[in-house]
């Protein structure tokens, strides 16, 4: 899945093009990122280290994973609990991605509405993380039509997502999909012209959609300009897939990043 050393990346990527300096590679920024998270360990319930919601989130998936696997109190198993969660023996690690379809969303934080898009663009196409990740964030950044380029000053409003995509099927129906679950990707025609657009899985949810607006949404974003029901007859051919996805803020990258520059870590 999508890691905050991904997001690192991404910000790392963006910062030094626009500050015109060399990027960490992802393998520094992972090395760095599990030294910084050791260094800055601390014991539960002490506040000699205020923990950045990456690591409050790492702390919290940590603490969840051990009750999980030593209590013995009370066992319960779900479709989301492995059953050898109730082993003495570790899980084994989640094997690392190295490839995969990818999107990366840039939000700038607005003083009245909250977090909105600054940029998202991605591909369907597997791409090495190595070089897909630092593409695509600059592209997203810097490249979609939509915004004008961000600029050096707008770096500490910014907040990055990647999402790295998964389970791609063809969907039986135009319904056959799951509102927060899955991600959809749509095409057709009309008058001999192509049509297509996608939106990640959290879109719908996040607009407050059904899943008929979301797909009437998503129709007007690849430029069809049907009016009221005729979007009914259209015959949309759906691709559904997932997203495996990670997001952090500036203030948790300038955190890490200085403590990097303090260390030598570079």
């Amino acid at each position: 899945m999508a890691s905050v050393e991904h997001c690192l990346y991404c910000f790392e990527t963006l910062a030094a093009e626009l500050e015109g300096r060399k990027p960490m590679t992802l393998d520094q920024i992972k090395k760095s990122w599990a030294e910084y998270v050791s260094s800055t360990a601390t014991t539960e319930g002490s506040d000699a280290v205020k923990l950045s919601p990456a690591l409050r989130r790492l702390a919290a998936s940590s603490s969840s994973s051990s009750t999980s696997s030593s209590s013995s109190s009370s066992l319960s198993l779900s479709s989301s609990t492995p059953a050898t969660s109730i082993s003495s023996s570790p899980a084994p690690p989640e094997e690392e991605i190295t490839s995969s379809p990818l999107f990366i969303t840039w939000n700038t934080n607005h003083p009245r509405h909250g977090y909105i898009l600054r940029g998202c663009i991605g591909t369907f196409e597997a791409q090495p993380l190595t070089t897909g990740l630092s593409s695509y964030a600059l592209i997203s950044a810097l490249q979609d039509s939509r915004f004008h380029p961000i600029a050096l000053s707008e770096l500490p409003k910014l907040q990055v997502a990647v999402t790295l995509l998964t389970d791609f099927e063809d969907a039986s129906d135009k319904f056959d999909w799951e509102l927060g679950k899955h991600g959809i990707r749509i095409s057709f025609y009309e008058r001999a012209r192509r049509y297509g657009a996608t939106y990640l899985p959290d879109v719908a949810t996040e607009q407050g959609w059904t899943k008929e607006e979301t797909l009437v949404s998503l129709m007007r974003k690849a430029g069809w300009s049907g009016r009221g029901e005729a979007w009914e007859r259209v015959d949309l051919k759906v691709v559904r897939y997932q997203g495996k996805k990670e997001k952090l803020e500036w203030d948790e990258y300038k955190q890490w990043r200085d403590w990097v520059e303090k260390e030598g870590r570079e």
